[in-house]
């Protein structure tokens, strides 16, 4: 432990105006003041920033004690009453860091004793009442703010001193510095996190300032691009800037940029800031065992995540379901995880409840990572997730034909990081990347209808490589890569994609899938321009009665197709169909259907010369497709609308050419190819 009136010189605060002046307002009219937060987010550099300036304007001292260096005999009480010597005398009371002895080597293994919140020093005799009164009466007489730094190891003791300092003096200001808070009813926390890297599109926040005061002139997009590698933290930016002095900032930024922990080293102040390994260290030998496996086996999931997916991913023999959600709950409070979202709000378009969320910051997550290689246990928890993952997926598709078509698309955008996760890293074995093409074959949807065919490609080509046993599940990926390479004008591709997956389907005696790759053929005879071979193929899709709705467009969509197909060289048959399409949905809330007939009702309106209620229909469709994407089709519907409205307003006729369909929209500005596909728009 260590004690002493604070007069050290104050390092650089960066980017903390409102954490500061919320602090300094706090210590005008509370007893005690909690700065809480991760490891290196800067809660100490903070602490005596504010109490510099108070003490200054009030003429007063800061007694510090550090509770990392362990509790000498006496107790706080006598290590602030030592503070209140001479700096040299308090110089010799210090301690060796308890870090030095606390960083654990493997999960689970009880460090010197430590297991966790327990593993504070307990049994001690409580400081009697003479020297808590003279601890009072010296902080009174001399301006002294008391400053309990860095609680963690010392909670209860700290939380015991606070309750007594203010029993002797509720006139007395303390500041501390935890992890979480003391859980006092005198406490006021403020939540101390990472630095923003950016404060909008184009200007540069705190966090790149605080690495460009270190590195120099440098470009900003690699300033941004490692402090956004390093999610902001004030010491993985310090301690990557020391970096700089054996390397190029281009080559830091690749580093931080790649996967792996990121282990930069440098001097600091105490051990335990040497390195972010020493830092999560710190944090982790205060941990109860179960809370240390939780912590590792989360290490896996690289996205934000609910507890159902935690559980899913932390429950073995060795930690029960039901306690997973109350280690989550500890690992919040320690500043080990973040919550991203409460819970008991809901989807304002669906209406669902929204369950809470949390994330593993990067530090915390490569930490815990390394602990679950070195236990062994990394291939496991990699199994688990990818299950989970595949569990997500298939949930989505259902979902995907229920009332809410939005569900999914939902649920597929929460979960993103965690699906393409699963979908990229690679497999283990056979089983596991059978496991993956589940997860692509089940997000079918997601790439075909969404919007999402590139990547959705990318996806399939790749795990079809991986996975070459003759299954089912095999004749499903087949036919939905080559019923996305048609819908992104790869013909050649889709071709022979889809003959590979109609000799699959013929083997296992799929009539649905026989019936998707008929449809597909449409779609390909669609975008060739030949009618009469998409009518064909497209009837006889829809004539096939679906065992299994869940998956692929089905036969209410096949009808839906035939409408476009036909209203201009059959309206009538085209209303038939459209008629039919609409008869035979699963569900009211199918805008992927409802979208594509009433665009086929809007082209075969207008072929009947009826350009109003076209235009009416074509809104329709546009406002449904809407609300699950796909730019390819909202493009082609933005082209019929143009020349509804000029119809409409200027009575012109129709023109003898009509606009191209939504799979052919024309004009100088559209390439041809490669065809509309929905890219990401961020991480």
């Amino acid at each position: 432990m260590t004690a002493r009136a604070d007069r050290r010189p104050l390092p650089g605060v960066v980017g903390r105006a409102v954490e500061h002046e919320l602090v300094s307002g706090l210590l005008g009219s509370a007893p005690l003041v909690t700065l809480t937060g991760a490891a290196g987010v800067g809660k100490s550099v903070l602490a005596r920033a504010v109490l510099e300036e108070h003490t200054a304007r009030h003429d007063g001292t800061v007694l510090r004690v550090g509770c990392w260096d362990g509790l000498p005999e006496g107790g706080l009480t006598a290590a602030l009453l030592r503070a209140a010597r001479p700096a040299d005398s308090a110089r010799r009371d210090t301690t060796t860091a308890l870090v030095r002895r606390a960083a654990p080597s493997r999960v689970g293994e009880p460090v010197h004793g430590l297991t966790g919140p327990a593993a504070a020093p307990t049994g001690r005799a409580p400081a009697d009442d003479t020297a808590i009164a003279a601890l009072a009466a010296h902080c009174r007489r001399s301006r002294a703010t008391v400053l309990l730094d860095d609680c963690d190891p010392l909670r209860d003791e700290c939380a015991e001193l606070v309750r007594r300092l203010l029993r002797a003096d509720p006139t007395l200001r303390i500041v501390a510095t935890a992890r979480g808070a003391l859980g006092l009813p005198e406490e006021r926390t403020v939540a101390i996190t990472a630095l923003p890297v950016t404060l909008g599109e184009g200007v540069a926040g705190p966090a790149v300032e605080l690495l460009a005061a270190r590195a120099g002139a440098a470009t900003p997009e690699l300033l941004v691009a490692v402090c956004q590698a390093l999610e902001g933290s004030p010491l993985a930016i310090a301690l990557a800037a020391q970096q700089l002095d054996r390397m190029s900032l281009p080559q830091l930024a690749a580093q931080v940029g790649s996967d792996g922990p990121l282990f930069y080293s440098g001097p600091a102040a105490t051990v335990r800031h040497t390195s972010l390994y020493a830092a999560q260290a710190a944090g982790y030998a205060l941990c109860s065992p179960i809370d240390r496996r939780v912590w590792a086996r989360l290490s896996v999931l690289p996205g934000d995540f609910d507890p159902w997916l935690a559980g899913c991913v932390c429950t073995s023999c060795d930690v029960p379901a039901a306690a997973v959600e109350g280690a989550l709950e500890r690992l919040l409070t320690a500043s080990v995880v973040e919550r991203v979202r409460d819970a008991g709000g809901t989807q304002e378009d669906t209406g669902v409840a929204l369950p809470p969320r949390y994330r593993l910051p990067r530090a915390a997550r490569d930490f815990g990572r390394t602990q679950l290689r070195e236990a062994g246990e990394e291939a496991a928890a990699l199994r688990r997730f990818r299950q989970a993952c595949a569990a997500l997926a298939a949930e989505a598709q259902i979902a995907w034909q229920g009332p809410h078509q939005q569900v999914a698309v939902r649920l597929v955008e929460d979960e993103q990081a965690n699906l393409d996760a699963a979908l990229t890293r690679p497999p283990q074995d056979a089983e596991d990347a059978l496991g993956a093409l589940e997860i692509a074959v089940s997000l079918w949807f997601h790439w075909a209808a969404c919007g999402f065919r590139r990547e959705g490609r990318a996806h399939l080509d790749r795990l079809l490589l991986l996975s070459r046993d003759d299954t089912a599940l095999r004749a499903r990926a087949l036919w939905l890569a080559g019923y996305l390479a048609a819908q992104e004008h790869a013909l050649s591709a889709a071709e022979a994609l889809l003959d590979e997956a109609w000799s699959a389907a013929v083997m296992h005696a799929d009539s649905d899938g026989l019936a998707r790759i008929a449809h597909a053929h449409g779609v390909l005879a669609l975008y060739r321009g030949n009618t009469a071979a998409a009518v064909a193929c497209l009837e006889e899709a829809a004539r096939h009665r679906s065992r299994d709705p869940w998956f692929g467009p089905g036969p209410a969509h096949s009808w839906a197709l035939l409408a476009v197909a036909l209203s201009s060289p059959d309206p009538e048959r085209a209303r038939d169909a459209a008629r039919r399409a609409w008869e035979s949905r699963h569900s009211d809330g199918d805008f992927w259907l409802y979208s594509t007939v009433l665009y086929a009702c809007a082209a075969t309106e207008r072929a009947h010369g009826e350009p109003a209620a076209a235009l009416r229909a074509c809104h329709a469709a546009l406002a449904a497709k809407k609300l699950i994407g796909d730019p390819l089709f909202i493009a082609g519907a933005h082209d019929l609308l143009t020349g509804l409205r000029r119809e409409v307003r200027d009575g012109e006729p129709p023109p003898e050419h009509d606009e191209e369909p939504w799979w052919r929209p024309g004009g100088p500005d559209v390439p041809p190819q490669p065809f509309f596909s929905r890219l990401r728009t961020g991480p």
